[in-house]
């Protein structure tokens, strides 16, 4: 019979051979089940009979045929089938990858102990710094594309929608993704149970001679856990991948603006439904903006609706939403780790309730009843783990929020850093995120004391149970007890112990995750969405969309707003509204739109893109705009990513150099480009840290121009330009060849230099009043193309902000690549750690509870060994039962206290670590230079305060104190082995060197490629950062298709070392199950047959099974405890990353001798003698020799052409660049002052002013110095509220709510509300950068008239380009080329050839000007 299978199975293998792969490969797989089947009759006929002492193979008659026929069996039925590598199957037939993964080609017995990873583990053990390339290649089963493909329908709401399926919550989602995966889970932690109770049954059986399943199970069990941990840790990845692409694909439709919208006090209905005019070609031609009414209340468009934030309804008083960047920060950083976490969510409700029916099966086969009683104690118990998960929710609830608030914090104040050490605000901000934290760490603590209530109680209950069960069985039922029961049924309550204590664990990790998807699917649900993706039952499903053949641009009777109100439930939300009745663009040419300050001009450009909500207002409404054209668009605050120069104006468009050319001309780049060593390949830092203002203007603009849309968006590009640039960018640009036949909507207040180009005018009045306006003959340009000089013909000047300081010489390159530690974690960052914990005297109080911990749990142990003893040497009658229990009792309890006491203290230091660490991050960030700024990526920061800070709070505080509590557990146990079998020392310390080289290779190997993981994770923070910064211009261009392929290519290069990273954790996971197999295993053997045979009345039975008892405690913990200092290490990297940003280099200190005297400044004068800057130590030159001299109360106004280094000039005051040369201020030298008392008393306004989340209230005055009456006073004198007005108008007060940096404010209220912040300060010298550049020129000459006013006796520095500001100055301050060339009054610079006549004379208002000097001579 065996003849024939065989020759079956042969002629099999013979067909696989000849036939074509696909049938071949089946019939192979037919031979190897068939020859396997074959294998496993044999084992049961002749193996399987010598696990009895007495047991004889069946076929023994003939000793040389069975040998033979068993090697031929094993070598045809599992050798040669388990070393047959498996072949490579794409998943796409049409793509397949041009290297597979070895997991996909590995073979059986290759795949089972992943041998296939022997090739990474050896080259990444002997190179510590491991080449990223050297990564195995990633499976395309793994790959972003292919995970999108098979997710989408399942997790995407807006797909579902489309396709008729009902929204549900993610977690369902998940499920269906991951469907099989989890039928696999179910079905193998069923066997896994089963196959870690072979040990304990044999344990039992020893005296049968069970020694062989003590190896076999512990392989068995080996095998199914490590399967399980591998899909598992598979499917990990790829959720991780999942949820990334989804949150990205979602935060791609939201309305970005709708979640910054302010929460305020219901406004006015004229405020909030402005009026508009129907345009009418024959009005009068257009007056100027500000000729109309001069009136201060130009804030009427301020949004005051509510929006309810993702985490819940408004309160009251209401508070801003959270900021869309911080949300998606904490979404990544938080709650995707927090699902991740649950993976094994199967363990709490498949694997514990069947351990414990096995075990209750198994304990009553070894006690019988007695079993029953201690299980129902158990179940009597059960309800406190309920309560216990419960409690722990709604910690966790509250912990998740105060989390969002802490990374929200972080997110808004490393973006607005800049802004926070020029007002010297490092301080305070510490403080806001000191208190964040410690709200965090409160909820930590309460999560924490719930944990170890619970794992006091989870290590007491097996204990409880055992006490219950044994007196029942000897003082109720008046049984005896013996080796085999008492250790037998110690094993099977150790794993019992061991799972049950592992279950606040679940629980809690479980509750994050639900708190963590109910966040996400809230996020998915329930966010403000882009009209478009909407089903929300709007009024704009009545629209009539025309068609796109048509190409008309514009709107008829529709409302524009931020907030859907149909959608909105509380009736006092208001937002603000414009009502249009019918504006129409012309096709192919220029159209202007202007109006004052908060007017909406922003919102009607925005509403054309998409981006606001449109409502009908009659039933011939209408929008029309046609993206087939294409469309351009450069916002009022430039977005340039963070690459070269050349990519950002090339963008999504293919290189045309010809063209790239000329738009470099026409958009006046040349000149900047020429200045640096890279040219174009010029790399522009993160959010274009390193330009000027009027730099990334000119890139946004270029990469507009560039583009080959028809249609061009520009939302006010000149504001912050110089007049010759923005004359030539006019005159050369928008009259230029490239913007022939293309339609153009710009809003800019430059009026007079753009009007004479524009087809058609809309004026937006105060009141939100549009007025169309078509272009009367005769109207004639004021700069001609002629009459504008090349700005690249001009002197080369000094760059304007950090262009030459930010190149480093390796081709222009800004950004440097993040170190990585090689080889083992080092010592400093383990010093780091037990000095934060509280020093060596915590650590040795830690050290000392938990090993009293473990001595008293083996002597427990012993002592039962002691009471099984006596009833081997004693009558059943003649045993203190009540005394062995109670001793029993009495060092449980012991073991218990010391649990609590050594958790305690644990808790305590681990709060200190996560408190510690995060304060002095926080402060060595802010007090960073703006040099290492400029060179580290948002994300890079960032990601050190969510995923560094999060492993330090979590993992590796966890994994640190198991990792203590298990090698003192160890130690013990492998003494206690020594010690009472001291004949197994030498077998024991071979096998305890194997295990420690092992996990030598093993760390070795994990710490490089976990070091990849954190390097390629800080680029997917980046990517989301850049791209939620720019993502109206990303739609506005439709690259977001391209944006979604560069996260698909960041996520393939995260996954990749992830995915290896597992493998490696599995690699040792089974080479430590086997040694500690073989070490059990060679224990009992030893035992068993080279001793004296073991029986009944053996008086060495207890003793000897307590050796075993150990050792297979031993052997349990040897893969976890190799695991766990891999995990302590990798774990350890967080706090390496965080320590090496506690090391980057400070701001430098002053040489304050003694602090300046308490009337300090009395007066704003400034000496400034031979002052010289540069933007690095080993950067040019940016000020050179610099002097002059400033008397208290003057105002003075510094020109100069774009680049000239007048913003150097301003930083240097405030000693934000390194300097040399010497500063009075108030006659102390500047550098012998602290910075934050220098900058506190030296306001600046810089050029994008940024605001604090909070209200007007906090921003005006953050520290709490001053009242109602004083701040009220400065929003009046800035125009913000009216001059009647009580301190509010139309919705704009103090309590008017601020979103992260402001965003719900426009650029130029920004200004204003800056200006009103420094007029609350009241310092001796105010520093204007530009700060009215955004604003339109009657709110300009009424600001300054404010100032005149309310800062009478401050020093006044003004950085102008709008020339009409600063002709009525005490003197003007000429810079170029870094070096002061002209310093003296308007008039006296204007009678002579001077540079400033230049500037004059090249204004379109130049005979204004030259009147406007003269006037104010006289005045003077």
């Amino acid at each position: 019979m065996t003849a024939v299978v065989i020759g079956y199975a042969g002629a099999l293998c013979s067909l696989g051979v000849i036939l074509c792969a696909g049938n071949g490969r089946m019939y192979n797989v037919h031979a190897g089940v068939i020859l396997l089947i074959v294998f496993g009759v044999f084992v049961y006929r002749n193996v399987y009979p010598l696990v009895f002492l007495n047991g004889e193979p069946i076929d023994n008659h003939t000793p040389w045929l069975m040998y033979t026929r068993g090697i031929l069996v094993t070598i045809t039925g599992l050798v040669i089938p388990g070393l047959i590598p498996h072949e490579y199957v794409p998943v796409d037939p049409e793509h397949p990858s041009p290297e597979p993964n070895p997991e996909q080609t590995a073979s059986l017995w290759s795949f089972i102990t992943f041998t296939f990873m022997e090739p990474i583990v050896m080259i990444a053990y002997r190179n510590s710094d491991l080449p990223y390339d050297s990564l195995p290649p990633l499976a395309d089963y793994d790959r972003s594309a292919h995970l999108e493909k098979s997710s989408i329908v399942a997790l995407d709401p807006i797909t579902r929608h489309q396709k008729g399926l009902n929204d549900r919550h993610l977690f369902f989602g998940l499920m269906q993704i991951f469907f099989w995966e989890y039928v696999f889970f179910g079905c193998n932690l069923l066997l896994d149970v089963l196959s870690r109770f072979m040990a304990p049954y044999a344990l039992k059986r020893i005296l049968q001679a069970w020694i062989v399943v003590l190896l076999v199970g512990g392989a068995f069990s080996s095998f199914f856990r490590q399967l399980y941990i591998f899909v598992a840790e598979r499917a990990q990845v790829r959720a991780e991948n999942i949820l990334l692409q989804q949150i990205f694909r979602h935060a791609l439709r939201l309305r970005v603006s709708d979640t910054s919208q302010s929460h305020s006090k219901p406004q006015s209905s004229e405020a909030s439904s402005s009026s508009v005019v129907a345009e009418d070609e024959n009005l009068p031609p257009l007056t100027l903006i500000g000729s109309e009414t001069a009136t201060a209340n130009i804030a009427e468009t301020v949004a005051s609706g509510t929006i309810e934030p993702l985490d819940g309804p408004a309160e009251n008083p209401p508070s801003p939403s959270p900021h869309f960047s911080g949300q998606i920060n904490t979404l990544i950083g938080a709650d995707v780790p927090n699902i991740l976490g649950a993976r094994d969510f199967l363990v709490l409700f498949v694997m514990l309730p069947f351990q414990t029916i096995i075990s209750t099966w198994f304990l009553f086969d070894i006690l019988g009843w007695s079993a029953i009683i201690g299980m129902v104690f158990m179940v009597a118990m059960m309800p406190i783990p309920g309560l216990l998960a419960k409690r722990i929710n709604d910690v966790e609830v509250a912990k998740m929020q105060k989390t969002e608030a802490r990374i929200q914090g972080i997110t808004e104040s490393v973006n607005i850093i800049r802004m926070i050490k020029m007002f010297g605000w490092e301080g305070m901000i510490a403080g806001k995120l000191y208190k964040l934290r410690a709200d965090e760490l409160s909820s930590t603590r309460k999560a924490k004391f719930l944990e170890l209530f619970g794992g006091v109680m989870n290590n007491l209950m097996p204990v409880l149970i055992l006490i219950v069960t044994f007196s029942f069985h000897t003082l109720v039922m008046h049984k005896s007890l013996d080796a085999a029961i008492i250790f037998s049924s110690i094993a099977v309550l150790d794993l019992l112990r061991l799972d049950l204590g592992s279950v606040p664990f679940f629980i809690t990790s479980i509750m994050q995750a639900k708190v963590s998807l109910d966040r996400l699917t809230k996020f998915l649900r329930e966010s403000p969405l882009l009209d478009k993706f909407s089903n929300s039952g709007n009024s704009m499903d009545m629209l009539d969309e025309r068609p796109a053949s048509s190409e008309i641009i514009g709107f008829k009777n529709v409302n524009l707003s931020w907030v859907n109100q149909a959608s909105d439930d509380d009736a006092t939300h208001q937002n603000f509204t414009l009502k249009i009745d019918s504006v129409t663009f012309d096709k192919g040419s220029l159209n202007l739109v202007t109006g004052p300050t908060g007017c909406g001009k922003t919102s009607l450009l925005l509403a054309l893109l998409g981006e606001m909500h449109i409502e009908s207002t009659g039933r011939d409404s209408w929008v029309a705009f046609p993206r087939h054209l294409g469309v351009a668009y450069a916002a009022q605050e430039a977005w340039v990513q963070n690459t070269t120069i050349k990519k950002n104006i090339v963008f999504l468009e293919p290189y045309d150099e010809e063209r790239y050319k000329e738009v470099l001309r026409q958009c006046a780049l040349e000149r900047d480009l020429a200045l640096l060593s890279a040219g174009d390949q010029t790399e522009v830092g993160e959010k274009g840290i390193t330009l000027s203002g009027g730099q990334k203007a000119r890139i946004a603009l270029a990469r507009a121009i560039y583009s080959s849309a028809n249609i061009i968006v520009l939302d006010d590009v000149l504001s912050a330009l110089d007049v010759h640039t923005s004359s030539w960018i006019v005159a050369n640009c928008f009259r230029g060849d490239l913007v022939a036949g293309r339609t153009i909507i710009i809003a800019t207040h430059a009026i007079d230099l753009v009007a004479p180009l524009a087809s058609r005018l809309f004026n937006i009045s105060r009141t939100g009043e549009i007025r169309s306006l078509v272009q009367v003959p005769g109207f004639q340009t004021t700069a001609h193309e002629n009459d504008v000089r090349d700005p690249s013909e001009e002197e080369e000047p000094v760059e304007h902000k950090r262009f030459h300081s930010a190149m480093p010489k390796e081709a222009g390159k800004l950004i440097l690549e993040e170190d990585l530690e090689t080889g083992r974690l080092r010592w400093s960052a383990v010093e780091l750690l037990i000095n934060t914990f509280g020093g060596y005297v915590t650590l040795a109080l830690i050290i000392g509870t938990c090993l009293l911990v473990y001595i008293s749990s083996v002597i427990g142990t012993w002592w039962l060994g002691v009471w099984a003893r006596a009833y081997e040497t004693s009558s059943d009658r003649n045993i203190p039962i009540l005394f062995y229990l109670g001793i029993f009792v009495a060092i449980c309890g012991l073991d218990a206290g010391f649990y609590a006491l050594s958790s305690l203290a644990y808790l305590y230091g681990s709060l200190r670590v996560s408190s510690t660490l995060h304060e002095a991050l926080s402060k060595r960030i802010l007090g960073a230079p703006l040099r290492w700024l400029d060179v580290t990526p948002v994300g890079r920061i960032i990601s050190r305060f969510t995923q560094d800070i999060g492993t330090v709070d979590g993992p590796l505080i966890t994994y640190l104190h198991m990792f203590i509590s298990f090698s003192l557990s160890m130690l013990i146990q492998f003494g206690a082995i020594l010690i009472l079998a001291p004949w197994f020392s030498i077998p024991g310390i071979f096998i305890g060197i194997v295990g420690v080289l092992m996990g030598q290779i093993y760390i070795s190997a994990r710490l490089p490629v976990r070091r990849l993981i954190s390097k390629w994770q800080s680029p997917l923070y980046t990517h989301f950062s850049a791209t939620i910064d720019g993502i109206i211009s990303i739609r506005a261009y439709g690259g977001e298709a391209v944006f979604r392929q560069e996260l698909f290519k960041r996520l393939d290069e995260y996954t990749r070392p992830c995915r290896t990273f597992h493998n490696l954790d599995r690699w040792v996971a089974v080479r430590s199950d086997v040694l500690g197999a073989v070490f059990t295993s060679g224990l009992a053997f030893y035992l068993v047959y080279l001793r004296s045979p073991l029986g009944p009345s053996n008086s060495g039975v207890s003793l000897q099974s307590f050796c075993l008892n150990m050792a297979l405690r031993f052997s349990g913990l040897l893969l976890f405890w190799v695991r766990l200092l891999s995990e302590v290490e990798t774990a350890g990297n967080s706090v390496e990353r965080i320590r090496d940003y506690l090391l980057i280099e400070q701001e430098p200190p002053s040489c304050e001798a003694q602090p300046p005297p308490a009337y300090w400044p009395a007066s704003g004068s400034l000496q400034v003698h031979n002052l010289q800057a540069r933007y690095s130590e080993e950067g040019p030159k940016v000020l050179k020799n610099v002097s002059f001299e400033v008397k208290s109360g003057e105002r003075i106004g510094i020109v100069g052409r774009t680049g000239s280094g007048k913003s150097s000039l301003a930083l240097s005051l405030l000693r934000l660049i390194p300097t040399t040369g010497e500063v009075e201020f108030d006659g102390i030298l500047t550098r012998n002052i602290r910075l934050d008392t220098l900058r506190q008393n030296m306001a600046i306004i810089p050029q994008d002013p940024s605001l604090l989340s909070g209200n007007l209230r906090s921003n005006l005055d953050p520290v709490g110095e001053h009242d109602d009456v004083a701040l009220n006073s400065a929003l009046r004198a800035v125009g913000l509220i009216g001059q009647s007005g009580g301190g509010k108008h139309n919705g704009c007060n103090l309590d008017t709510a601020v979103a992260s940096s402001g965003s719900n404010f426009s650029v130029g209220q920004r200004q204003l509300i800056a200006l009103a912040r420094a007029m609350v300060r009241g310092t001796k010298v105010l520093i204007l950068d530009e700060a009215t550049a955004s604003v339109d020129a009657e709110t300009d000459q009424l600001i300054q008239r404010s100032i005149r006013k309310e800062l009478k006796g401050t020093t006044l520095l003004t950085i102008a380009h709008r020339l009409q500001t600063i002709m009525d100055y005490d003197k003007i301050l000429v810079m170029e080329s870094g070096e002061l060339v002209e310093f003296g009054s308007p008039l006296s610079l204007l009678e002579r050839n001077s540079m400033f006549r230049a500037l004059v004379e090249g204004s379109a208002d130049a005979q204004h000007l030259l009147r406007l000097a003269r006037e104010s001579s006289v005045i003077a």
